[in-house]
């Protein structure tokens, strides 16, 4: 049958322009192939992969990153996932070569039609050369670009490898690259735990992240999910029963970020500066992962332990008022609570970004009951902080209070967490105990609450943001490895780490260094100090000093195992004048405090030098291991992404001498090191070496307190605990404990610093601007419940131990009132330690009457 003339012509037009057109592609292909990078370096690509920071144990800390991803492997995608993506972005995947024809075709005539690109016609492969490859400039030549790459990887790699990249690497909103991300950004779940309707709604963000994204557009995700799967129940993935159950599911994605399982933001936020000077890679785009010292169950306990101190000195000092009133006259009635029916909100600090959370409020508010919803926007601003959350008070009844969350759920506050609050006057006065709720609350009054209790009997408690601050180190004291450590309340509210960062009067904390160096020079446990007024000239001072002790009271000669623990402060400056400033300055360099800061005068035995609570504990851990010397560090190895160490820490090793040179005054104080530093830093073989990991050589920590004195000190720092200012910390049921307690003038800081021979804990309180935190506000009451609430659970399951008693130690019975050798008939002697060559001569024969004659006044 021979064809119409105009059919004839319409025929070759087209196998002409399609022969023009395959022409223009081949001379494309052969003009731009050689100016693009070769496919095959598709195989060597290297995804940026946040920081992220693990406690000893792998759990996580903190994530540092411009993007959230975790790649997995093809196998790993749910293949209904797959299908939709495919659905979605490129039905023809599997049965092209890079390039789909039909698309372009449409692309075109869509460009014509509407002088814009629409659909785009880019295949996945397209699309994976054109993130992995090109910029997003010159769109046109792009496009060809994109089709010359497409069919070069497209040689390169296989179908499941491609899908693999392009699901690791497109970027699908919220910071969420990749579908493993998208899944825990969106869902909290790995990507193999969503359900369909989740997998689609994932499958619709590489189109437009922001126009489909289910968190901030809601209801434009939810058609665009709907419309993806019916494309599933067109290509045969779905039954139509499967796709209907799957458009019936409502939009449940939320923002979850990044969530720590444990909370040490101030520990990630140290490791992390450290780390970027121990290895050369990109730390925050490489995968690096860092595994710290933290034991994440003592550091558990430390946050709970300091925050529970805080609130507890916050509530002696009263209640300052609603964080804001709010003008309720047009706000309807909320019917009262039923409180066994009252819904518990998450207790989890908040980390949502602005719009994210802001996106979440407002959807919640959209789902709510309009009266209900109508209180909800009066406190969509607040911010939690902590375990504080802001509400709104709805109703005040005669003992109780209604109060409302952000989130819409209701809870009610029972009189016994309201009763607390009496209105604070000042620092130092409160005002009368509250009687009903109404004299503490008022309906619109925004407060925040904190939970208390445990998790299956939890209620809510008025509190407020402690305008007070605390830190807690723990170290071990057999390595120097920081277990625990919190710098602040919370990280959110302040990053300033006070831990490591805050330089504050020591208080009597710093009197066993004293004591120590008197004991090098001499001094026994039963050495006699005059505990009585004295009065010190300085041409320097204004007036004459007039040293006291907190109570006011004196005690005469007093034992200096006895003045230690009672902390007198008149004894501790006879002590430092009699052994003098220069002798007591080598002993603190010796202990690893920066002595060459602190003032040269008798100020000093009363604390007066400024210190860090980590340089604290580390001095402390050489009571605690026997008198060695061991640098805090935090990092115990870094990893790559693929698991290879790039650097370990040092093994730790508690030096005798001759094993190290004896430790001159003037050696350099380390600071707190991500790891102690290599006994031999000129050995630079391994890390001269590209690919080996650095391996410190192993550190000798040396011996710097003879293990006699050592053995004393600590003897005497156990009755701090057993009868002296610390004796609270009896309640934790040990005998192996010991510490001192500390405060400074005007009840300024509080310290407390204790250990067992397997754990070392440093507490201080005070307020970030240097005020007196009120009457009464000792260490003992302020900064010790602290620290026994951290080691009741730290030291759970850890047996107790007392430190062996070196050679050279003897055990005798002295007078109390002399410091005496005890004569046989003596009915007042008491059993007491000393270094065997400085054991006292016997009390001489008592007199008529059976009295001693006076001891004789040392100082």
């Amino acid at each position: 049958m021979r064809l119409p003339s105009w059919t004839r012509y319409l025929l070759l037009l087209l196998i002409a322009g399609a022969g023009s057109g395959l022409s223009i592609l081949a001379a494309s292909y052969l003009y731009l192939a050689p100016q693009l990078p070769p496919a095959s370096q598709i195989r060597e690509v290297e995804y940026q992969i946040p920081l992220r920071i693990y406690s000893s144990d792998i759990k996580l800390i903190a994530e540092y990153g411009e993007k959230r991803r975790q790649p997995v492997s093809y196998g790993e995608l749910p293949e209904t996932l797959v299908q939709a993506v495919l659905a979605a972005e490129d039905e023809r995947f599997f049965r092209h070569n890079g390039v789909d024809l039909k698309g372009l075709v449409r692309a075109a005539v869509e460009l014509a039609r509407y002088r814009e690109i629409r659909s785009g016609g880019s295949t996945i492969t397209m699309q994976v050369a054109r993130n992995f490859f090109l910029s997003r400039d010159q769109r046109f030549l792009r496009k060809f670009n994109e089709i010359v790459l497409a069919i070069q990887i497209e040689r390169v790699l296989s179908k499941e490898e491609i899908l693999e990249l392009y699901l690791n690497k497109i970027y699908l909103g919220h910071r969420a690259y990749g579908a493993e991300a998208a899944a825990q950004v969106y869902y909290g779940k790995s990507v193999g735990e969503l359900n369909i309707a989740q997998q689609a709604m994932i499958a619709g963000l590489p189109k437009a992240p922001s126009a489909y994204n289910p968190i901030t557009n809601p209801e434009r995700a939810r058609v665009r999910r709907n419309w993806i799967l019916f494309r599933m129940e067109e290509t045969g993935v779905l039954t139509p029963e499967a796709r209907k159950v799957a458009q019936a599911e409502p939009v449940s994605a939320r923002f979850h970020a990044a969530q720590p399982e444990v909370d040490a933001a101030y520990v990630g936020e140290m490791v992390r500066l450290q780390a970027a000077k121990l290895v050369e890679q990109d730390i925050f785009t490489d995968g690096i992962r860092i595994i710290t010292t933290i034991d994440s169950k003592r550091q558990t306990a430390a946050v709970q332990a300091l925050r529970t101190g805080l609130h507890s000195y916050d509530e002696r000092h009263g209640y300052r008022g609603p964080v804001v009133q709010q003008d309720i006259s047009e706000a309807p009635a909320l019917s009262a609570i039923d409180v066994s029916d009252s819904e518990q909100p998450p207790t989890e600090e908040s980390e949502l970004p602005a719009q994210a959370e802001k996106a979440e409020i407002e959807k919640t508010i959209t789902g709510l009951d309009p009266n209900v919803a109508r209180w909800v926007k009066m406190i969509r601003n607040q911010q939690r902080i902590g375990p504080l959350q802001p509400v709104i008070v709805t109703r005040v009844g005669e003992q109780d209070a209604d109060i409302l969350f952000r989130d819409g759920k209701r809870a009610q506050l029972a009189w016994n967490d309201i009763r607390w609050a009496r209105p604070q006057l000042n620092n130092k006065y409160v005002g009368e105990e509250p009687q009903k709720a109404a004299d503490v609350l008022t309906r619109g009054d925004i407060i925040r609450v904190r939970p208390v209790g445990p998790d299956d009997n939890r209620r809510w408690r008025l509190a407020q943001l402690p305008v007070a601050q605390s830190a807690l180190v723990s170290l071990d004291p057999a390595t120097g490895a920081v277990l625990a450590m919190q710098g602040g309340y919370s990280f959110s509210a302040s990053n300033f780490n006070r831990a490591v960062q805050s330089e504050r009067q020591a208080g009597s904390v710093f009197k066993p260094f004293i004591y120590t160096s008197a004991m090098e020079n001499g001094f026994t446990p039963a050495s006699i100090i005059n505990d009585a007024p004295v009065v010190f000239d300085d041409d320097k001072l204004e007036t004459a000093w007039r040293p006291t002790g907190a109570s006011g009271k004196f005690y005469g000669p007093t034992r200096m195992r006895e003045a230690l623990y009672r902390s007198l402060n008149l004894v501790s400056i006879r002590i430092l004048r009699q052994i003098g400033i220069s002798q007591a300055m080598g002993t603190l360099k010796r202990f690893g405090l920066p002595a060459d800061g602190f003032q040269r005068d008798l100020s000093l035995a009363l604390g007066s030098a400024s210190v860090t609570p980590m340089d604290i504990a580390s001095a402390y851990g050489i009571f605690a291991n026997g008198g060695y010397r061991v640098t805090p560090w935090a990092i115990q190895r870094i990893e790559n992404a693929d698991g290879d160490i790039l650097w370990q820490a040092a093994d730790v090793i508690l030096c005798e001498p001759p094993c190290l040179p004896p430790l001159k005054l003037e050696d350099e104080i380390p600071e707190l090191a991500s790891s102690p530093e290599p006994s031999d830093p000129d050995n630079k073989d391994s890390a001269d070496k590209p690919g080996t990991p650095i391996q410190p050589e192993p550190v000798m920590a040396p011996r710097v307190l003879d293990p006699r004195i050592a053995w004393l000190m600590n003897s005497m720092l156990q009755d701090v605990i057993r009868v002296g200012t610390g004796n609270k910390a009896r309640a934790l049921g040990r005998d192996d404990l010991a510490g001192k307690t500390g405060t400074t003038n005007d009840q300024v800081d509080a310290w407390f610093s204790g250990y067992s021979p397997d754990l070392v804990a440093t507490v201080w309180v005070g307020f970030d601007n240097p005020a007196n935190l009120g009457w009464g506000e000792y260490g003992g009451k302020a900064a010790l419940p602290i620290w026994i609430d951290y080691m009741g659970p730290a030291l759970q399951g850890v047996p107790e131990r007392q430190l062996e008693q070196p050679s050279g130690i003897s055990t005798v019975r002295i007078d109390p009132d002399s410091g005496l050798l005890a004569r046989p008939d003596n009915p007042n002697a008491i059993r007491e330690y000393f270094i065997e060559d400085q054991v006292p001569e016997i009390e001489p024969q008592r007199g008529p009457g059976g009295s001693n004659s006076a001891p004789e006044q040392i100082f």
